[in-house]
C-alpha cells in the first residue's frame, strides 16, 4: 500500500491496541501519526508490557509515520514536594521511556504540573515559580538524559493550566530538544470556559515552534469531555489558522473518549478544509 501525500496537515490518533486493530488501515493509508495509550498504567509497566508492545509492532510493520506513547500520569505529579514520591515518579517515567525505546516511539506525553491553585497563588508566594521548575528538573533529569539518548521527545501537556506560557517556560528551561510542548485543545477550552484561561488558539501562539504535539478533541468548556471535533464549541478554524503559522510540524492526534467517533471527528476537520 503506497502512502498518499498532502500539503495540509495529516491527522493522527491516540489509540490503545484494540483501537489500533479497528483503525489500522486508516493509520497506514497516509502514514498517520499514532499515539499508543496502553502504557499509562503502573500495573502494566510493572508487568510484561512487551506482550502488548509486540502486538503493536506487528500491526505497524509497514507504518512509516511517527509513533509515540502517552506516558504514565495517574497520581504522578512532576513537582511533588516529597523527594521519595518524586523518586517513584522518576521510575515510572523511565519505564515509559523503556517502552518508547522498545517501540521506536519518538514522543512521550507527560502532564504539566501547573494547577488552577498555582495560577492564583504562585506570584503571591515569592520564589514559587522557580521552586516548581527546580522540583520538576529533579524529577525529570535522568528521564530527559535517557530520552536524548534514544531520540525521544517529552511533550508537556496542559492539564489545569490557565496561563499558556508557564509550561512553555518550563520546557525551555531544560535547554534540550528532548523537552517540548504539547497542547490539549479540550483542556485549554475547559480553562477558557471554567477558569478564565484564554481561547485555545492563544495556547498555540504562546507555544510557537516549541509546540511538537496536539491532542485534538472538543468540549463545552465545562468538563474534560473528549468529544469529537464539532460536538463542542472550540473555534477550530482559528486554532488551525494559528497552527498553520508554525514550522514545528506538531503531531495532530485525535484523542476521543468514544473511539467509535474517530472518523466523524476526522471528517469534521477534513470538511473544514484544515487537515486530511
Amino acid at each position: 500500500m503506497s502512502a498518499k501525500k498532502s500539503v495540509l496537515p495529516v491527522l493522527g490518533a491516540a489509540l490503545d491496541v484494540e483501537g489500533l486493530r479497528l483503525y489500522k488501515d486508516w493509520i497506514l493509508d497516509m502514514n498517520r501519526d499514532l499515539e499508543v495509550q496502553d502504557f499509562i498504567w503502573a500495573d502494566r509497566l510493572n508487568g510484561d508490557w512487551k506482550i502488548v508492545a509486540d502486538d503493536i509492532k506487528k500491526m505497524l510493520k509497514k507504518h512509516k509515520g511517527r509513533v509515540g506513547i502517552h506516558g504514565p500520569f495517574w497520581g504522578l505529579t512532576l513537582d511533588n514536594m516529597d523527594p521519595e514520591i518524586r523518586a517513584i515518579v522518576t521510575k515510572r517515567m523511565l519505564q515509559g521511556i523503556d517502552v518508547c525505546d522498545y517501540l521506536g516511539a519518538t514522543h512521550m506525553v507527560i502532564h504539566s504540573p501547573y494547577t488552577t491553585w498555582d495560577h492564583h497563588n504562585l506570584d503571591y508566594n515569592p520564589g514559587s515559580r522557580t521552586e516548581i521548575i527546580e522540583r520538576v528538573h529533579e524529577t525529570l533529569h535522568p528521564v530527559v538524559r535517557r530520552a536524548e539518548e534514544i531520540g525521544c521527545t517529552l511533550v508537556i501537556e496542559n492539564i489545569e493550566d490557565v496561563d499558556p506560557h508557564a509550561r512553555v517556560e518550563l520546557a525551555k528551561s531544560f535547554n534540550s530538544d528532548a523537552v517540548q510542548v504539547s497542547l490539549d485543545t479540550g483542556h485549554a477550552n475547559y480553562a477558557f470556559g471554567s477558569t478564565n484561561g484564554p481561547p485555545v488558539d492563544y495556547y498555540v501562539r504562546a507555544a510557537g515552534d516549541s509546540l511538537a504535539h496536539v491532542h485534538l478533541h472538543d468540549t463545552d468548556g465545562h468538563a474534560d469531555r473528549h468529544w469529537a471535533p464539532g460536538e463542542g464549541n472550540i473555534a477550530w478554524m482559528e486554532v488551525f489558522r494559528a497552527l498553520s503559522q508554525l514550522d514545528s510540524n506538531p503531531r495532530l492526534i485525535l484523542e476521543l473518549r468514544d473511539k467509535k467517533k474517530l472518523m466523524a471527528g476526522a471528517d469534521y476537520l477534513i470538511g473544514l478544509g484544515v487537515a486530511v
